[in-house]
């Protein structure tokens, strides 16, 4: 699996979302349209455990948290960056979604969730913020960020 091979897989998703609203909406029509039973998610969550088994996906590692962008935000992908996160019954570093966040979940272990959510999709609308918990087992997340942006300050 190459970088390239990747995207080509990340694409199929990011193309279904371009112009569209970061809210609950395209929560349920991410669900309905990439289902986690559904052959785009299983292509996805197959590259995103080859990638991290060949060391390119996840690269650093910092309290209990295997992580690493993946792709900058480009045209080529509608405008989202791509990161990945492997966590294993952990809480995260509290961030912002200036612009949201969207979600695939791919438990590693049964039962395993993501702020509370299993195996699919999860989108976070602008300007909200979490603390990303993975608990009940280990999952893969890939978040997609329009234009990239993330924000790790704390919490006033």
């Amino acid at each position: 699996m190459t970088i390239d091979e990747f995207k080509s897989i990340v694409k199929k998703v990011t193309g279904a979302l371009a112009g569209k609203t970061v809210d609950g909406a395209l929560d349920e029509e991410l669900n309905r349209t990439f289902p986690a039973a559904g052959a785009v998610f299983s292509e996805l969550s197959q590259a995103l455990r080859t990638g991290i088994d060949e060391g390119w996906l996840c690269p650093r590692e910092h309290g209990g948290i295997k992580y690493g962008r993946a792709i900058d935000a480009s045209a080529e992908t509608h405008g989202f960056s791509v990161d990945v996160v492997v966590m294993d019954d952990v809480v995260g570093p509290y961030h912002v979604h200036p612009k949201g966040e969207i979600d695939m979940i791919v438990p590693e272990t049964g039962g395993a969730v993501f702020d509370g959510r299993g195996e699919g999709w999860l989108v976070y609308g602008p300007g909200t913020g979490h603390k990303p918990t993975v608990s009940n087992g280990k999952a893969i997340v890939l978040y997609l960020l329009p234009d990239g942006e993330i924000d790790f300050t704390r919490p006033k």
